[in-house]
């Protein structure tokens, strides 16, 4: 497993922990962040003994965002020197790298389970809404905050928060750059449930992951991609796509095992085959 600075990877069965592991500076996404989270993500997806990935963050605050010190000057647009035009292609070029550090945790096979506690401002906005579910502890805090510091949000949280709240709830948090507490968070969907602490979002988090890491892995990911396929289908295509999905992968020794196991009343122990 590659070693990182501000990231770090914890196994227990068939559970990942990804933390966020830089708790002096709340988490604040700098160059080292941006940088490793695709490559371990890339790593944890490559590993058949990991079924799920549970996404957590050590100290006080899940993350307070982008590092403005660190990052301020790709924000910019970089150094001067240049024509605008060029500087506008390095730009551009970066945002795409940071686009795709999130979109990592979207497309990895696995199902994601996001942990927050604390502050969840800005760029962490990003990370969650590339995650599969999202759990949060009574003290957390969302913003998507980029309005406020003159920024349009651009890695991943205005195209993918529309498809987990709704348009309305998603223009007053993107518009204002409000804070909202965990409460309104999972009134409008932005989470699925609120823990009394940091603990219990954790553990909370790491019982779900573990309830999901149960079932055939080859049925959870399976299932995973269907919903990401079918996302801009119709329903007509999407059934049509989940048909010939399972035409090709539904006969595995994980149905065996399921069909024995439900005739001999014991769990079924699936192996992903």
């Amino acid at each position: 497993m590659t070693t990182s600075e501000v990231l770090s990877v914890e196994k227990d069965g068939h559970v990942a922990t990804l933390w966020l592991d830089r708790p002096a500076q709340r988490n604040a996404m700098g160059p080292e962040f941006w940088r490793d989270l695709p490559v371990l993500m890339e790593e944890l997806s490559d590993d058949d003994e990991v079924r799920a990935i549970v996404l957590a963050a050590k100290g006080p605050h899940f993350s307070v965002g982008l590092d403005l010190k660190s990052m301020g000057g790709s924000v910019a647009g970089g150094p001067g020197g240049s024509s605008q035009a060029s500087r506008s292609v390095r730009f551009l070029k970066e945002v795409k790298r940071l686009q795709g550090s999130v979109t990592a945790v979207a497309d990895s096979p696995k199902p994601v389970i996001a942990a927050v506690h604390g502050y969840c401002i800005g760029g962490a906005i990003d990370l969650i809404s590339a995650c599969d579910i999202r759990l949060a502890s009574a003290d957390a805090i969302f913003s998507v905050r980029e309005t406020k510091i003159a920024i349009v949000a651009d890695v991943g949280t205005l195209q993918r928060l529309p498809k987990i709240i709704g348009k309305g709830h998603v223009a007053e948090l993107a518009y204002t750059g409000k804070d909202i507490d965990a409460d309104r968070a999972r009134s409008i969907g932005l989470v699925n449930d609120v823990l009394p602490d940091a603990d219990g979002v954790l553990k909370a988090a790491h019982a779900m992951a573990s309830e999901i890491a149960a079932n055939s892995p080859l049925a959870v990911q399976g299932t995973k991609a269907v919903l990401k396929a079918c996302e801009n289908r119709t329903i007509e295509e999407g059934l049509d796509y989940v048909g010939v999905w399972n035409a090709a992968f539904l006969q595995s020794e994980d149905l065996g095992e399921a069909l024995t196991a439900f005739i001999e009343k014991r769990p079924a122990q699936f192996k992903g085959q």
